[in-house]
């Protein structure tokens, strides 16, 4: 059981996320039919019976989610804090839990068996599962301006899912629309739905910002502030291509439009997915106005990030604490590993030595020279003038060895722990996952590059890009300081971003007519996003 719950501890992160994002599109799904197919008519029927069948599949999945939620929590307490069965189940997030269960189950049922006009009879449970979410929220944790905080947090949500989960069903709408006139008239009765959210959504997410950072220096000082900072970049790139899909709506030619809708509202589903992602990572962290205590000031952020010429010299194996690694070895075998590795908001007791540091500065230099590599073939292979240069993908699998040898040298094959602590510690999963990702991204784009691909693979690089980056924003590091876990945070979030914009970027690029002249500087931003991941990883420092 206790190494069980050291992969659930990761995974209930991810859970999280799964569940807000499928509550979203259930939530958001209600409200499409509620108001975008308000009126039911013989061109409206299909459009309709396929809008509820993805709402019924969307439903069963958040509720399997929130019971995987519910489990993982369940057996973590137990585990963490010795009490019973009986105990957890009157927790309040069991409770909120077995409440989202129920109203999703019922949308199934309803969606099932839709009577006519029964759209509203789909409210209730909506509002019932966006109640269960408000519930386990830090707003019902607050003492001050509470009720203030659960309407707000209820706006956010509710706004959001009329937002982005509502997309999916737009896109469905599109593609049953019996006319191309249909569809635009489809789409601008959306897009003004989504205007009245993103004013609801970006108020309600100021007055939350403002109750739970409180301050500049909590932005730049704590994990919560960086994540706030990164939901508003990430929020601000979905604001740029609901202002392409909003200019694309007011055109008179609709036929000539429509494929283009599809695309952006393609991306903006992916991105709007890792927006979530980032806001179900802000849950397990504590508000950044409670940690009044070891915030990062601001003359040791500037000394963390002006910029330095990387260092090339690795310490030998010798020097890493070989005995804390026994150590972490005989705990497994015994089945007592720690659970600090994936408490947010925890951090354990040892520093990270000079050694384990210099280690660490060396692997992402070296990194990044091979990411800086890729990005600058890339856009010479755009350019056309070097045929050579299109092999640049294979560059990706010398990038994979690289990171399964050197990221966690106390796992085999460099160190004393086994290999199936790989499974066991979640940061050293995390690292081999992206070790796997990165050998596809060699794989799959090479055939693309190469002309060996069909066209649906040429889809796999981008999507595992956009994927990486939003895994890398769950990904936290346990570095025995909480000043230095912030200061990774930090080094890791422009990653991230960077590695989302590629992703839905080059996306864009392949899947938006060849008459968009959007394609043209899109091919150009992916290359330079991969760039300037080199350039920061080639910056990345712990000392």
């Amino acid at each position: 059981m206790a190494r069980l719950l050291q992969i659930f501890g990761f995974l209930s992160v991810l859970l999280r996320g799964a569940s807000l994002t499928f509550q979203s599109l259930t939530v958001g799904g209600v409200v499409f039919l509620c108001i975008i197919l308000r009126k039911s008519s013989e061109s409206f029927a299909e459009i309709n019976a396929s809008c509820l069948s993805w709402l019924r599949r969307f439903a069963m999945v958040l509720a399997a989610m929130q019971i995987s939620y519910l489990v993982a929590n369940s057996l973590i307490l137990m585990e963490s804090a010795q009490i019973s069965l009986a105990e957890v189940s009157g927790a309040n997030f069991v409770l909120a839990g077995a409440l989202g269960i129920a109203a999703s189950l019922t949308i199934v049922v309803l969606s099932t068996h839709p009577r006519a006009g029964s759209a509203g009879e789909l409210l209730l449970p909506a509002a019932v599962i966006l109640a269960s979410s408000v519930l386990t929220s830090h707003a019902m944790a607050r003492l001050e301006y509470r009720l203030l905080l659960v309407f707000a947090t209820a706006l956010h949500q509710l706004a959001t899912a009329a937002w982005l989960g509502g997309l999916p069903f737009l896109l469905v709408a599109i593609r049953r629309a019996s006319s191309p006139e249909l569809a635009r008239k489809l789409s601008a009765r959306f897009s003004r739905l989504a205007v009245v959210s993103v004013a609801i959504l970006a108020s309600a997410g100021v007055i939350l910002s403002f109750s739970y950072v409180g301050s500049l220096k909590a932005i730049y000082g704590t994990s919560y502030g960086a994540m706030v900072s990164t939901k508003a970049i990430l929020f601000g790139l979905l604001l740029f291509l609901g202002a392409l899909n909003f200019q694309l709506v007011r055109q008179r030619e609709a036929s000539s439009i429509l494929a283009s809708l599809k695309r952006f509202g393609e991306a903006e589903i992916g991105i709007g997915i890792t927006v979530i992602l980032v806001a179900a990572s802000l849950t397990s962290l504590p508000p950044a106005v409670d940690l009044l205590q070891d915030r990062v000031p601001a003359s040791e952020v500037f000394a963390r990030m002006t910029p330095r010429l990387p260092g090339f010299s690795s310490p030998a194996m010798k020097d890493l604490p070989e005995d804390i690694y026994a150590a972490q070895k005989m705990a497994f075998e015994v089945g007592s590993l720690s659970t600090e590795s994936f408490v947010p908001g925890q951090s354990g007791t040892r520093l990270n030595t000079p050694a384990e540091k210099a280690w660490s500065e060396y692997n992402h230099h070296w990194a990044g020279i091979i990411v800086l590599s890729v990005g600058l073939l890339a856009l010479l292979a755009q350019a056309g003038k070097i045929s050579w240069a299109r092999n640049w993908p294979l560059l990706f699998l010398g990038l994979s060895v690289f990171l399964f040898l050197r990221s966690d040298p106390e796992v085999w094959p460099l160190g004393p722990n086994g290999f199936w602590v790989t499974f066991a510690d979640p940061e050293v999963l995390v690292h081999r996952i992206f070790a796997g990702l990165v050998i596809a991204l060699a794989v799959f784009e090479w055939r693309v590059q190469t002309g060996r691909a069909s066209s649906n693979v040429r889809l796999v690089f981008p999507m595992l890009v956009a994927v990486s980056g939003a895994l890398l924003l769950t990904h936290s590091h346990s570095l025995g300081n909480i000043k230095e876990e912030v200061l990774a945070e930090l080094s890791h979030i422009p990653l991230a971003v960077l590695a989302v914009m590629a992703g839905w970027s080059r996306w864009l690029e392949l899947r938006l007519p060849a008459e968009n002249h959007t394609r043209a500087w899109l091919a150009r931003l992916w290359p330079v996003c991969i760039t300037l991941i080199g350039v920061f990883l080639l910056n990345y420092r712990e000392m």
